[in-house]
C-alpha cells in the first residue's frame, strides 16, 4: 500500500508502466536532470552540489550538505524540497516515483530544516522528514518521520523521540 501522499496513476499501455516513462516525463528533461544529478554526485563542494541540483527544479535550502554520491530522483526532482542546514548522507537516494506493471506512483518528498539522513538511506515517494529529525544509516524511509525524532531500520521505525534527543537545546539558531 503506497504512502497516503502518493498519487497512483494507471499505466499508459499494456506493458510495464516504465516502458512509457517518456510519455510521463520528456526525454530531454530526463537527460537534463540526469546530467546535473550525476555531476552533483561527484562534485567536491556543497555549494556547487546544491547549485547543480537546483538546475533540475529541486528546492534546496541554504547550507545543505549532500554527501558524496547522494542522488535525487532523475524523473521528478522538482517534487523534492530540502530545508536549510539539512544533511543528506553518503550514497543516499531520494525517490519521488515508483513504476509497477499496471500503475506508477509519484509523490512529493520533503526533508525539513536541520534534518539528517544517514549514509546509504533510501527515502521513498510521499515522505516528509520533519525539522531536526535524524534517520540512521542504511534505512528505508517509507513513512513520515516526525520533527526531532530518531528513526532507523528497514523499514525505518522510531528509535527515540524528540524529548530524548541529546543536545537539542544547545543548537545554534
Amino acid at each position: 500500500m503506497p504512502h497516503p501522499n502518493v498519487e497512483v496513476r494507471p499505466s499508459r499501455g499494456p506493458r510495464s508502466s516504465l516502458w512509457y516513462v517518456y510519455r510521463d516525463v520528456g526525454f530531454f528533461r530526463v537527460l537534463w536532470n540526469t546530467s546535473w544529478i550525476l555531476l552533483a554526485r561527484y562534485a567536491p563542494w556543497f555549494r556547487l552540489k546544491s547549485w547543480m541540483l537546483r538546475r533540475t527544479g529541486a528546492r534546496i535550502g541554504r547550507h545543505v550538505a549532500f554527501g558524496f554520491e547522494s542522488t535525487l530522483d532523475i524523473l521528478y526532482p522538482q517534487r523534492i524540497t530540502v530545508g536549510d542546514d539539512a544533511v543528506i548522507g553518503y550514497a543516499s537516494t531520494i525517490l519521488c516515483h515508483g513504476y509497477l506493471h499496471g500503475t506508477y506512483q509519484v509523490g512529493d518528498v520533503t526533508v525539513g530544516p536541520r534534518a539528517a539522513i544517514g549514509a546509504k538511506t533510501l527515502v521513498l515517494p510521499g515522505v516528509t522528514i520533519g525539522e531536526g529529525a535524524v534517520v540512521g544509516a542504511m534505512s528505508l524511509v517509507n513513512r513520515d518521520v516526525p520533527p526531532g525524532e530518531f528513526w532507523a531500520g528497514v523499514p525505518a521505525k522510531r528509535i527515540r523521540g524528540a524529548e530524548a534527543r541529546p543536545g537539542a537545546d544547545d543548537q545554534a539558531p
